[in-house]
């Protein structure tokens, strides 16, 4: 039995989904750990392909002080005390983190009791929790980082990659959350688009949507307008270049499909680990850093598109769970 814990986000969420499938694949039984804060519940609570789901009070430590911080810590101290309990009922023989302050507990009573520890670090800035882990660890898994892990992604992503050659679509992409950065400048960047025939594929986040759809009516701009959708894969797949946030997962999905990309990483996301990612496509010559007043026109479009064709290694998860059960067996 392999116990997947992590999450909080999306990009820890779908790594946790894919590894899953992973190990179902090889008829392996799974359990999951996560938290019930965030995103876990919405993603797994009901993912029968787990045998058993957890969800435990686990929060995060980053950013708080003082009090704050000790309180936190006595938290995830009384969590690993109930991971414990889960480790030992469902006779756990390794537990993979994927990340995020839900992966703490488990992972703490992993190593307290001597159960093999395999980390996944999904940025180019491995985070505050898995560098602590890390010397604790079997395994760390990073794409970013040497011996470069093939990414963990849905098949859908890459079924359907392309080599772009011209400009004829383009995709704003703000995460589920929408970006108002982002936002504005497709708002901005819209009639010019408009005037070249260029269509317009924008997620805008459930926040900013009245305000963005009220924008392009106001243009008469006709765009695939949408909050969040399952079917982004399919979306990504119509395009011929993204503009976009530098969340790993977004990145490696565009990189799956060989769509290229401007990048504009959050700046305010934790160790500024967006921007990490960003280079290292940047560096590879897939994806650009958006500066202001760039010509779209002159990019060259099919030689970044080419560079994402070559770069994508498919089935990430399945090498990833096989070398875990190879190091356990």
């Amino acid at each position: 039995m392999i116990l997947i814990t992590g999450g909080g986000t999306g990009g820890h969420l779908s790594i946790a989904k894919a590894l899953k499938e992973a190990f179902v694949e090889r008829g392996v039984r799974v359990v999951y750990v996560g938290s019930t804060s965030g995103q876990d519940r919405i993603w797994f609570e009901k993912d029968k392909d787990f045998e058993a789901r957890y969800f435990l009070d686990s929060s995060g430590v980053v950013n708080k002080r003082g009090i704050s911080k000790l309180s936190a810590l006595a938290n995830i101290a009384k969590e690993s005390v109930k991971a414990t309990s889960i480790i030992k009922k469902e006779k756990i023989k390794a537990v993979v983190s994927v990340g995020g302050y839900s992966a703490a507990p488990a992972s703490f009573a992993a190593l307290l009791q001597g159960i093999p520890l395999f980390v996944h670090e999904q940025n180019a800035h491995i985070g505050r929790l898995n560098r602590m882990l890390r010397p604790f660890s079997k395994r760390l898994f990073c794409s970013f980082l040497p011996p470069f892990d093939p990414y963990p992604l849905s098949e859908e992503f890459y079924r359907r990659k392309r080599i772009r050659k011209e400009l004829e679509t383009i995709i704003f992409l703000g995460g589920s959350q929408g970006a108002r950065q982002i936002n504005d400048l497709a708002i901005s960047l819209a009639p010019g688009l408009k005037k070249r025939d260029i269509r317009i594929i924008h997620q805008c986040g459930r926040e900013d949507f009245e305000r963005v759809k009220k924008a392009y009516e106001k243009l008469g701009i006709e765009a695939d307008l949408f909050a969040f959708s399952k079917e982004i894969a399919k979306k990504m797949s119509q395009a011929d270049l993204a503009i976009s946030r530098a969340g790993a997962s977004t990145l490696w999905e565009l990189c799956a499909n060989a769509l290229p990309a401007l990048l504009l990483p959050y700046p305010y996301a934790a160790n500024d680990h967006q921007r990490s990612n960003a280079l290292f496509f940047h560096e590879k010559g897939g994806m650009q850093l958006y500066e202001e007043d760039m010509d779209l026109f002159s990019l060259p479009i099919q030689r970044m598109s080419e560079t994402l064709y070559n770069l994508f290694e498919p089935y990430g998860e399945r090498k990833i769970a096989k070398e875990i059960l190879e190091a356990i067996s």
